[in-house]
């Protein structure tokens, strides 16, 4: 049990980490169906495993690499089985005005790298890609309009 214990501590102390991926390295490690409960009680106890901790510098970090928005991450939180509680609070430390000011910039860097002559199909991208990152579509909408004329 204690070398289960130690390779999980290791496990979470190094990057923040969900419940899902610690029930999954439990089966990698082929711990004991019977030691899973008692080893996720431990890190949690002991402040190695935190969904809220962990929910919030997803949310951070995502957002700031990768330039997610708010729907993916909340979709990305919601496959590992982060409460909705958790995800709405980790949601709202987004700060809106640097969230907008990420979109406007990159939004006129796609706006200006998508070749396509059709203007039809070069809106087409600019929404998919957007979409994929996960911004919301009322946002997306308004930024081509305004692009659009141009």
């Amino acid at each position: 049990m204690k070398e289960f214990l130690k390779k999980l501590e290791y496990y979470c102390s190094y990057q923040e980490r969900c419940h899902q991926e610690v029930l999954q390295k439990l089966y990698q490690i082929k711990c004991p169906l019977e030691h899973h409960d008692e080893v996720i009680f431990y890190l949690i106890e002991n402040n190695y495993l935190n969904e809220e901790r962990f929910a919030l510098l997803f949310t951070q970090s995502k957002f700031h690499q990768k330039q997610w928005g708010k729907q993916r991450l909340e979709n990305e939180l919601k496959q590992r089985n982060i409460s909705s509680r958790i995800i709405q609070t980790a949601l709202k430390n987004i700060n809106q005005e640097e969230y907008l000011q990420i979109f406007e910039t990159h939004s006129q860097k796609t706006w200006e790298s998508i070749l396509e002559k059709n203007k039809s199909k070069k809106q087409k991208k600019f929404i998919e890609y957007w979409i994929r990152k996960g911004f919301e579509t009322d946002l997306i909408y308004q930024k081509l309009n305004r692009l659009s004329k141009k």
